[in-house]
């Protein structure tokens, strides 16, 4: 039986690891057209489905076959040498274009709201982890906290659509600039992982052992010099690892943010203005992409997983690790 067990265990394990394996080379499989074709350029380009003119060097020759009904008839198109954009001879003056792709606007968006959501829902998390763990009367807590836990349990769908109609209009208001904006988004997208912290904070808290805290406020320690001297520095891998999962869900989520951070493929020229994330580009575009585009939209999503895996990892292995 304990053979099995450890089989069992082991199984589990690999099952994981083969699973984030299997997931990278299929994002990296069907990204690979794209990576060929805009290399690193990519992460740094704000174009997205733009149409650009082909160049090529002068007296550069290019064949083009034009099948008949009867023949195959090669058709010569020759490069100007005065100009870098290539002329058809049938069609005198038009030219010849490709679509290019770029990620920057989408990763900087996913980026900055994820920041905006995290600057704003963190003080506030630790606030409510506080005011439930160690000032609040208990009958108070239970109440709260179940509110809290309610919260999180909301579909983002909603979270979106109350963002809108009633919080956006507020936000405009107050800052000015368009409803529908980075702003918007991210302070949304802080509402939506608030509860994760906060609840995940406060059982960390609450694993404080009692005699700690007894034995600051025999010494003549404040409340808040206990909570600041031992239940924060006790509690600090709970803390951070409350962050990795809220930072998780926020660059992850798509609906919430669809409704609100304006959908355009625009860097933000402030922080009130329009602009897209990855998830977002991905769900709006992906149903009637194709071929280059298409690619171009795994290239943002294995990019996603990298920015994912790259932040989880360095908070585990050098945040935790510190903590520790």
């Amino acid at each position: 039986m304990e053979k099995i067990f450890q089989k069992l265990s082991l199984t589990s394990a690999t099952l994981v690891f083969v699973l984030l394996i299997g997931i990278f080379l299929t994002l990296y499989s069907a990204a690979k057209p794209a990576i060929e074709e805009f290399g690193l350029h990519f992460i740094v380009n704000p174009a997205w489905n733009k149409e650009v003119p082909l160049t090529t060097t002068p007296d550069t020759k290019i064949s083009s076959t034009v099948t008949t009904d009867d023949q195959t008839v090669e058709d010569d198109t020759i490069a100007d040498e005065d100009d870098d954009m290539i002329l058809d001879d049938d069609e005198e003056g038009d030219t010849a274009t490709k679509t290019i792709y770029g990620g920057l606007v989408p990763i900087v968006g996913t980026l900055l709201s994820t920041l905006i959501a995290l600057v704003f829902a963190l003080p506030i998390a630790m606030g409510i982890a506080v005011f439930l763990a160690e000032i609040a009367p208990k009958n108070i807590s239970n109440i709260v906290g179940i509110a809290i836990e309610l919260l999180a349990a909301i579909p983002s769908i909603i979270f979106g659509m109350w963002g809108l109609y009633y919080f956006a209009p507020i936000i405009a208001d107050i800052v000015g600039g368009y409803q529908v904006s980075l702003l918007t988004a991210g302070l949304v997208l802080g509402v939506m992982i608030l509860p994760f912290m906060a609840a995940i904070t406060r059982d960390s808290m609450n694993t404080t052992p009692a005699v700690l805290k007894e034995s600051a406020y025999a010494l003549g320690a404040t409340k808040f010099e206990v909570i600041k001297d031992i239940i924060f520095p006790y509690s600090k891998v709970g803390i951070i690892g409350s962050i990795i999962l809220a930072l998780g869900r926020a660059l992850g989520e798509t609906m919430a943010v669809a409704f609100l951070i304006g959908s355009i493929f625009e860097l933000p020229k402030a922080i009130n203005s329009p602009t897209i994330s990855i998830p977002v580009a991905m769900a709006n575009n992906f149903g009637e992409a194709s071929g280059l585009g298409e690619s171009a939209l795994f290239y943002l999503a294995l990019i996603l997983f990298i920015i994912s895996f790259a932040v989880i990892s360095l908070a585990k292995f050098y945040f935790l690790k510190k903590a520790k």
